[in-house]
């Protein structure tokens, strides 16, 4: 079903059904993470991870929604510190005090859902800590601004506002994303407001909420793989995604574990 009121034409609103395999996407997204935050510690290649996140997906039924996407070679997205998103796995090896970044979507019976989450490699630096705690607040300030009657960049307002009144700045280049039949639905969700912004969230719409942060400057640049980006200065980035249904009642989070 598409939204038809408003200013809001072809934006999908699903249907309870509809809500219920995405729960059971989200809940696959979820597990994965959960297993991979398990096995995370210096000396894991990112190839390995990628592995652990493939077999866990396909071993609860469902089918990684990035390998294959566009080109992606992989299931999931592993960024390490100055990486922002889209790294692609391999040889690279884990170190004591790096960040990694996961983002990795599941598909059940052709809907989709997407999360990310940072994490510590071992014990990290206290910037690493400020960083990835921002990152988490950021992420939990832009679900709750995502009400029914809001609009779009409300949700990039709460973010905005946070991460950046505790010196995290964010990436402008990237944005969140509607999600369901479909790995990228409308609306494009920045993670600061915009003019574009001016759309009401309807209860039944999906969103994938996802800040990405950085620790000093916020520009970004793409590597020569045409993939993984990276902060310009070097500086470290996270980056925290959950797949979020509205409801009339307000947001609900997907991509859990229930």
């Amino acid at each position: 079903m598409f939204a038809r009121r408003g200013n809001v034409p072809n934006i999908p609103l699903k249907t309870i059904d509809e809500q219920e395999i995405m729960r059971r996407a989200g809940r696959v997204v979820a597990l994965t993470l959960l297993r991979l935050g398990e096995v995370i510690a210096p000396g894991i290649t990112t190839g390995e991870l990628n592995a652990i996140a493939e077999n866990t997906i396909r071993g609860m039924g469902a089918i990684p929604a990035f390998l294959g996407y566009r080109g992606y070679p992989a299931t999931a997205c592993i960024s390490i510190n100055e990486e922002v998103v889209h790294g692609i796995p391999g040889p690279a090896i884990l170190h004591e005090g790096d960040i990694v970044g996961i983002d990795l979507g599941a598909i059940v019976e052709g809907w989709y859902s997407d999360a990310a989450f940072t994490y510590p490699v071992g014990k990290v630096n206290d910037k690493a800590v400020w960083i990835m705690a921002i990152g988490k607040g950021a992420l939990a300030a832009g679900i709750a601004a995502a009400q029914p009657g809001a609009r779009i960049r409300d949700i990039g307002a709460a973010v905005q506002k946070y991460s950046e009144a505790r010196g995290a700045s964010v990436v402008r280049d990237l944005c969140g994303h509607g999600v369901g039949r479909n790995l990228h639905e409308k609306p494009e969700i920045p993670n600061y407001p915009t003019r574009l912004g001016n759309i009401e969230i309807l209860p039944g719409m999906t969103l994938a909420i996802e800040p990405m942060l950085n620790a000093g400057a916020p520009e970004v640049e793409i590597m020569q793989d045409g993939w993984t980006f990276k902060t310009v200065d070097r500086s470290l980035s996270v980056h925290f995604e959950h797949t979020v249904l509205i409801r009339t009642d307000g947001p609900e989070i997907l991509t859990t574990v229930r």
